[in-house]
């Protein structure tokens, strides 16, 4: 600095506000190397006295001070070191007064407000660092309150690693990204402006790293060792175990960070991908039972071999279900899953689909028809639902060739098991009760269904809307009824019909319609009323004869309407049939058959949506689901022993699944039903079905999508009925179940504890699954543990199957016994604290 500067600076330290209760400014200089010795007296400070100190008028200093000018302003220049303070006799003024110094690391410190002397080497080491006014801004940025040695080179790490907050932990999670590039810029700046040392000293100090090998990728893999070390239930293996820090929870609750926190969780994957081969954790887990790995979650190696060993165990039959569900959801909480999720996922509805067919799937027996059809609405249908679970899942999964033993396993099981056994004591029963009258007693028919459902509701002037999903299958409604009870504040319940035959499109609408007669005509036309029911608009005029406010849409008409016109089109309207169409325009197409399952998913999602729409927009009360007809699909390749040939002469109508025809036919392997409970007593048509799930041959591609037929899948009519509450009543309120610590004791001696929690009610109807996220924070709101997770959505009575505990870790840190620390639950899906329970910390060292 010239004089020029150097009297700028000074003056505007006289100029400064007086504060305190001080009466003026007093300012050292001690000018070390004495350079300004000769210019002193030139400077010219307004109304400030200039005064030299030496080695011998300490006593006359203080006494000019303290007793002969108690006013003036004062600039002491001392041409010396700064003496200690068990030897200036003047530290007494120095405390209450203002350094000035040109010596850079002087001026730092002052800048940051720093007056202890014994932080000058550290600052001083750090000369090169804080000549960039850039580096210096971000250091004060950090906003430290409480210097020490530690805490500055702390501080010049964050700022060379470009962290905002003097944080070790942040500091190596930026080392470590860097591992992926192929330039060690950050790592480089510490070597030239920073202190290497030091932060290999603060690294072993916190996580213990001592090993001779100084370098970050040494120091990656010890973290994960150490952290691996804690979840590992087989030896550790012998390479690995000078790997182990012993600062282990430090290292665990690091690693936990690193993994989960959303900034950094990408970078991880990355990482760990590397050093899974790097460490050849390959050849390590092969000798492992998946229980010793169950809990470990730092590479993906562990998911991969889970989801292989599971698969194995699938497709070779073992049939430990309880045991190999209960992996599936122990994985659920971990760090991997959501990368895996749709192979979990195909695996966890494989073992379903195999545990309720060797439940029930075996006994399957001969039975009248209303026995069979009501045990398929309370048990079979679970059946058809897992397997298309399964085909979702497994067409979504991105590694499917894992999968492709189970795939064979349950195609092999549902078809030639499940659907064969079913055809068979089906359609016998069918065939002794069913060929003369296709009615079965007790069974709600769908021609009955307007009538028995819709009329009650206009006959008291209630306003009613029917929403009908072409081919919605049962157990795709009961999925969308379950839903419904969950997200809604409503009544909502499923019965089923019996479905007219043959079950197919234009003769299933037909039927939901109110009626006299239905009539079919030489062109197959299917007339209600002496109206053609197949379009839109016909079948809004059929509706208008039963009431004179009805109205009849397409679902793709409306969906994107806006608010003000979707309420306008039903203004004034009481009875509202709505169609929608999705999973049979993908079934019913060859090129996209293979999607039905997904237009399945597609379907339920629409029509929660459309349901949101109507009560939302509309203030829809009364509102019920239904279909036409439902279908058959299953994967496999179809065999010539699935197939039937069958020659009718002017035959009506001819369909994969179904022939009409005017007169009786016997055919080998088929069912022929008169048509007179549908069409009247004058009928004189009948229609020909195969038995059980096969086809008539026909030329093309599209066979394994099918309806038209007997099997339960096709004609069990679904009816949702939704009615929604407004009421102040909590009865239809949907609420999450409750999670309670269980501890009674608010306070952890241990830096390793445990904790229960109690799901204080199984998840059921308008109760649903409650998702957790669990920590430990200290009183500024910084983690100090690592993280669990809860997913609390046990169906089970038994409170030992709701009971989850739980491991935390905390940093190893000085805690303060008198102070509060805090478990935070948290609400993963609504982003809120579920609960801040307040803890005590008093660990002994």
């Amino acid at each position: 600095m010239n004089l020029k500067e150097i009297t700028r600076v000074l003056q505007e330290m006289f100029n400064k506000e007086l504060t305190e209760g001080k009466k003026r400014h007093i300012v050292f200089w001690y000018d070390e190397e004495g350079e300004f010795t000769n210019e002193i007296d030139e400077l010219a400070l307004d109304g400030v006295r200039i005064w030299r100190l030496t080695e011998k008028n300490y006593f006359a200093t203080k006494y000019e001070l303290e007793k002969v000018d108690l006013n003036s302003h004062f600039l002491i220049y001392a041409a010396m070191p700064k003496p200690t303070p068990r030897e200036n006799w003047l530290i007494d003024v120095l405390k209450y007064s203002t350094e000035f110094s040109t010596d850079r690391t002087t001026v730092i410190m002052r800048n940051l407000g720093i007056k202890e002397d014994s932080l000058r080497p550290v600052f001083k080491k750090y000369t090169k660092f804080f000549k960039s006014n850039e580096r210096t801004a971000r250091f004060e940025a950090l906003n430290i309150k409480n210097y020490t040695e530690e805490i500055v080179d702390l501080a010049v790490l964050s700022v060379l690693c470009k962290v905002n907050k003097c944080s070790l932990e942040e500091v190596l999670k930026a080392l470590f990204k860097e591992l992926l590039q192929e330039e060690r810029k950050l790592w480089e700046a510490i070597e030239k402006y920073g202190d290497t040392n030091a932060f290999w000293n603060l690294v072993e100090k916190y996580y213990g790293y001592n090993l001779s090998d100084k370098s970050l990728e040494k120091l990656f893999i010890f973290f994960i060792v150490t952290s691996l070390s804690e979840t590992l239930q087989a030896p550790i293996p012998e390479a690995w175990k000078n790997y182990i820090s012993s600062e282990r929870t430090n290292c665990v609750v690091f690693m936990d960070h690193f993994m989960n926190r959303v900034v950094d969780k990408e970078h991880y994957d990355q990482l760990a991908v590397v050093f899974e081969e790097k460490m050849n954790v390959k050849s390590y887990i092969k000798e492992w039972d998946i229980n010793d790995f169950l809990q470990c979650d730092l590479f993906p190696i562990f998911d991969e071999t889970i989801i292989e060993r599971l698969a194995a165990q699938v497709s070779g039959g073992v049939e430990e279900f309880e045991q190999q569900t209960a992996v599936i959801l122990a994985r659920r909480t971990l760090h991997w899953y959501s990368q895996f999720k749709e192979e979990y996922e195909a695996l966890y509805w494989a073992i379903q689909l195999l545990k309720k067919y060797n439940d029930i799937g075996k006994n399957i027996k001969r039975d009248s028809t209303y026995n069979m059809l009501q045990r398929y609405v309370t048990d079979y249908y679970e059946i058809d639902k897992a397997y298309r679970k399964f085909y979702s899942a497994f067409d979504r999964a991105q590694y499917k060739d894992r999968l492709e033993s189970v795939q064979e396993y349950i195609e092999n099981t549902y078809t030639n098991g499940y659907l064969d056994d079913l055809a068979i004591h089906w359609s016998n029963s069918v065939e002794d009760e069913l060929l003369n009258g296709w009615r079965i007693d007790g069974i709600e028919q769908q021609t009955d269904f307007y009538r028995t459902f819709i009329q009650p509701h206009l006959s008291k002037d209630e306003r009613v809307f029917v929403i009908i999903s072409d081919a919605l299958r049962y157990e795709a409604a009961k999925e969308l009824c379950d839903q419904l009870n969950i997200e809604r504040k409503a009544s909502t319940e499923i019965t089923f019909m019996q479905g007219v035959i043959p079950s197919f499109t234009k003769l299933g609408m037909a039927s939901l319609l109110p009626h006299k007669n239905i009539e079919l005509d030489e062109q197959m036309n299917v007339i209600v009323n002496g109206i053609n029911s197949l379009t839109t608009a016909n079948r809004e005029k059929i509706l208008l004869q039963y009431h004179p406010d009805a109205i009849a849409v397409q679902y793709d008409d409306i969906v994107d309407m806006n608010r003000k016109k979707f309420r306008e089109l039903f203004s004034g309207k009481k009875l509202i049939y709505i169609y929608h169409n999705q999973i049979d325009a993908k079934g019913d197409h060859a090129a996209t058959e293979r999607e039905v399952f997904q237009a399945v998913d597609e379907t339920i999602e629409e029509l929660k949506q459309l349901i949101n729409q109507l009560v939302n927009d509309l203030s829809a009360t009364n509102i019920y689901i239904t279909a036409d007809h439902g279908f058959i699909y299953k994967r496999g390749r179809l065999q010539e022993r699935d197939k039937i040939s069958a020659k009718v002469d002017n035959a009506n109508a001819d369909n994969r699944r179904f022939i009409i025809t005017n007169k009786t036919e016997h055919i080998e392997g088929t069912l022929t039903f008169t048509m007179k409970n549908l069409f009247g007593k004058d009928n004189v048509r009948y229609v020909i079905v195969p038995r059980g799930t096969n086809r008539f041959k026909k030329q093309g591609a599209g066979a394994n999508y099918v309806h038209g037929g007997v099997m339960p899948q096709e004609i069990v009519i679904p009816v949702i009925k939704f009615k929604n509450d407004r009421s102040k009543s909590e009865k239809n309120a949907v609420r999450k179940v409750e999670v309670r610590l269980t501890n009674i004791s608010r306070k952890i001696t241990n830096m390793i504890t445990y904790l229960e929690f109690f799901q204080t009610e199984k998840v059921e109807d308008k109760k649903i699954p409650l998702r957790l996220k669990l920590y430990f924070i200290d009183e500024e709101g910084n983690r100090i543990s690592n993280e669990n997770i809860i997913i609390a959505d046990s169906q089970s009575a038994n409170p030992a199957h709701r009971t989850y505990r739980e491991k935390f870790v905390l940093r190893n840190m000085q805690y303060d016994k008198t102070k509060k620390y805090y478990l935070i639950l948290e609400d993963e899906e609504e982003e809120m604290v579920y609960e801040k329970i307040p803890f005590i910390i008093d660990l002994a060292f």
